[in-house]
């Protein structure tokens, strides 16, 4: 049957976003921003496999990162919504990509946070499943508690020890409350090495893209305005004084950004099959 996700709703407006968290994250990971989103969304926050209370997929490896993307394009079926928009963060945004490229009809448009497209070379992709595999041997020797040390102290993550100390407890306590086998798990059905290569795939994406990124994450502001040159209709902006996770580190700054985005009329033009959608804002380029 396949793994299915489990998630909640929040939000007085009539417009369906997916929200999908990043790794060690779950539902909860976004509600720093319902009193700035809430009035202009109706949320739909998912746990995605080995978070909160969704279990791992039945099958491994790529198999298991494709049932995932099939177990989100189900749940937006069952909402009965009709087209959804997606905004993902990291590994969410890898995800949300890969739903977008599997049932391009089922969503309106994307948002992708600090997200990539995979890694286009086998040898790379090789070497990060490695990497991934001594990860989660790590957790399961050490546990939960050894692991979030470890994870917080990446450079990656540099930016998030500037918040407020009331806010780093609450992300240190939602990664705490993480189990040693959905994390352990997650890195070997989600991770970036056994994700398909979805670089090829961005000029046939018609659906209109925000590419987020924090300024001080130099690697991922990168691989966004690769991926800007690559989508036919493409917004990008990096947040100046951030690091990995803008939605944390400068949530209204974010949520301006998102929602002028979702607000932002487009059209596709009527005349040629071949003309790609064109938005009405025009492009902003890369």
């Amino acid at each position: 049957m396949g793994v299915t996700l489990a998630y909640e709703t929040w939000g007085e407006g009539s417009r369906p976003l997916v929200l999908l968290h990043g790794f060690t994250g779950n539902r909860a990971s976004f509600n720093g921003l319902r009193p700035l989103l809430g009035r202009s969304v109706r949320a739909i926050a998912v746990d995605l496999p080995g978070h909160g209370t969704t279990p791992l997929p039945e099958r491994q490896g790529r198999d298991g990162f494709l049932e995932t993307v099939d177990a989100l394009v189900a749940l937006v079926d069952s909402l009965g919504a009709g087209t959804v928009d997606l905004l993902g963060y990291s590994q969410g945004a890898r995800v949300a990509l890969a739903a977008s490229v599997r049932a391009p009809d089922r969503f309106g448009r994307l948002i992708m946070e600090s997200g990539s497209p995979g890694l286009h070379r086998r040898q790379e992709r090789s070497a990060r499943r490695e990497a991934d595999a001594q990860l989660a041997a790590f957790i399961r020797a050490r546990g939960v508690d050894a692991f979030v040390e470890r994870w917080e102290a990446l450079p990656l993550f540099d930016s998030l020890r500037t918040m407020p100390e009331e806010r780093r407890d609450s992300l240190r306590a939602h990664r705490r409350g993480c189990t040693v086998e959905g994390l352990a798990g997650a890195l070997e059905c989600l991770g970036l090495g056994v994700q398909p290569d979805y670089w090829s795939e961005l000029h046939h994406q018609r659906l209109p893209t925000l590419l987020l990124t924090g300024a001080r994450d130099e690697k991922f502001t990168q691989t966004a305005r690769k991926m800007a040159t690559e989508l036919p209709v493409v917004w990008r902006h990096a947040f100046s004084d951030c690091g990995h996770a803008p939605h944390l580190e400068a949530p209204e700054d974010y949520v301006r950004e998102v929602l002028g985005f979702l607000q932002t009329p487009w059209f596709e033009a009527p005349q040629f099959e071949a003309v790609a959608p064109v938005a009405s804002s025009g492009r902003v380029n890369p």
